[in-house]
């Protein structure tokens, strides 16, 4: 399959990584969760419900495409080339380029302390014919962190190499 000639549906179809599997890529799609009308609507009942019957309603969310947060999920394809290789997430409302700080893969192990100094990453963006948006870096690779409510991908170079694959 070429992502260019992909339909949302097709990768929505892919299959998903292992659990807190590293994936190693060289762009992400985004896929914004679909709306759903009949989470919403459960919802509302819910709400009506508790109003009639004073009750509470839970502070969280219980609509299939919200995270917890109220924000919309997203999932996201590991793409190499111009191959699609997984699903990422599905459970993430925010992304975090170079790791949640910007501080890049592995910082700790690499610099001993917060660094003073982030080489750059160049992170780009552009829009598939599907409509979907694409992210890539411009410092060769990307690693994709665990499937968690925060999703983390991390510009690498080719001195880094040596650690993908490796799971904490």
């Amino acid at each position: 399959m070429n992502i260019y000639e992909m339909t949302r549906r097709e990768f929505e179809k892919l299959p998903r990584r292992k659990w807190r599997e590293i994936i190693e890529c060289d762009s992400i799609i985004i896929l914004p969760a679909r709306f759903d009308w009949w989470g919403v609507v459960k919802y509302k009942v819910r709400q009506c419900l508790a109003r009639l019957f004073r009750t509470t309603m839970p502070e969280t969310w219980e609509v299939g495409h919200l995270h917890d947060s109220g924000f919309r999920r997203m999932d996201f394809v590991a793409v190499q080339g111009c191959k699609p290789i997984c699903l990422l997430s599905g459970c993430s409302d925010v992304i975090h380029f170079d790791g949640i700080g910007g501080l890049g893969y592995r910082w700790l192990e690499k610099y001993g302390t917060v660094p003073q100094l982030i080489p750059p990453s160049a992170w780009n963006m552009d829009c598939l014919p599907s409509g979907l948006l694409r992210l890539w870096t411009g410092r060769g690779k990307i690693i994709c962190g665990p499937a968690l409510s925060s999703f983390e991908i991390f510009a690498v170079n080719a001195d880094e190499e040596k650690d993908y694959g490796r799971v904490d």
